[in-house]
This record gives structure tokens, sequence and C-alpha cells, in this order.
């Protein structure tokens, strides 16, 4: 039996004081879906688990939120992703990640590939020297000041720009973490 490490990365809770999901009990709904070895990192919905059921990640995704909805009453979209992927989005860095504060670097998962497509009608060069760039299943936000003062973090978070796919972003230091995390 193989069993795969994984993170599940949930969008948009805890976060203004609604869409609660205390993290103790968000480790009680991974074990009760029969995942092992479960810890929680920050209170921004990221937890890692064992699998050991062979199920895709979109399956594991999917079931997570179904539970999530039964227990709390509202619905979470949420990625898993597994402990290679997570790493080969951290070495596929295209910035200078080793010189740089966690908090000019971010990193956005999709639910699916994303094209350049979205983005054409972003003038990147107007953001200077802010910018991002595509990679699997992710997009890299380089934003020297940080988020809070990112005019292109605004601009990319429009919604329409991430239509039909789940989208949620995390800083440098917790890409790491839960590269460290799920390494078992």
């Amino acid at each position: 039996m193989t069993t795969t490490r994984y993170a599940a990365l949930l969008r948009g809770i805890n976060v203004g004081g609604s869409r609660k999901v205390p993290m103790a009990a968000l480790r009680d709904v991974l074990t009760g879906l029969g995942h092992g070895d479960v810890a929680t990192y920050l209170q921004s919905g990221n937890a890692v688990f064992t699998d050991t059921t062979g199920a895709d990640e979109s399956a594991l995704a999917a079931a997570l939120g179904d539970a999530i909805q039964a227990e709390f009453g509202f619905a979470v979209d949420c990625l898993v992703r597994d402990a290679a992927y997570l790493k080969a989005v951290a070495d596929a860095c295209p910035f200078p990640a080793a010189s740089l504060q966690g908090r000019q670097l971010h990193v956005t998962y999709f639910s699916e590939q994303v094209g350049p497509e979205r983005f054409a009608a972003l003038d990147q060069e107007s953001y200077l020297p802010e910018e991002f760039r595509l990679g699997d299943r992710a997009l890299y936000l380089y934003a020297p000041e940080g988020l809070g003062r990112s005019r292109l973090a605004e601009a990319l978070s429009r919604p329409r720009l991430y239509q039909g796919t789940v989208a949620t972003s995390r800083n440098w230091n917790t890409v790491m973490k839960l590269v460290e995390l799920t390494r078992g």
C-alpha cells in the first residue's frame, strides 16, 4: 500500500472574522476522512496529511470540500497537492527566492493549468518592478513592497481572471513550509 503525503490549501477561511474553520476542527475533519499524520500550519487553511486510498488530488479536494460544508455549513474551495508537486513549484521559481524576503514572493496555486491569454490585458511593464510569471498550475508574483502595497497583486485579484478555476495564494515562507511539512 502506497502512502502519499499531501497539502490541503483552503481558500478564504478565517479572514476578517467570517468563514471560521478552527484548525483543530480541520484536523478532525481530515482524520474523519481516513487520512493520517494530519497537521495544520497557521490559521489560514493549510493542512498536511497522508493518504493510502490512491484517490487523485481532485477527488481528495472534493471530499474535503464536502466534509467542510457538512461540518461548518458553508462551502470552501480546496486544492490538494502532493509533496512532489509542491517541491517542483518551489524549485521552478523564476525569481531569486533565496535573496528575497518571504513577503516579497507569492505563489497562487490553481486547480488547473492557466494560460497567458487570461492575463493578456494586463500591461506588465506598467507595474514594474513588480512582476508575475506562470508555472505549472501556479502563478509566481514578485512584489518588492509586499502584497499590501502591490498594485499588480490588486490587478491580479480580479475574479474574471480566475473564472472557472480555483485559485489560492501563499507567501513564500508558507510555500517553503508546506514543502518541508509534506516531505514527511
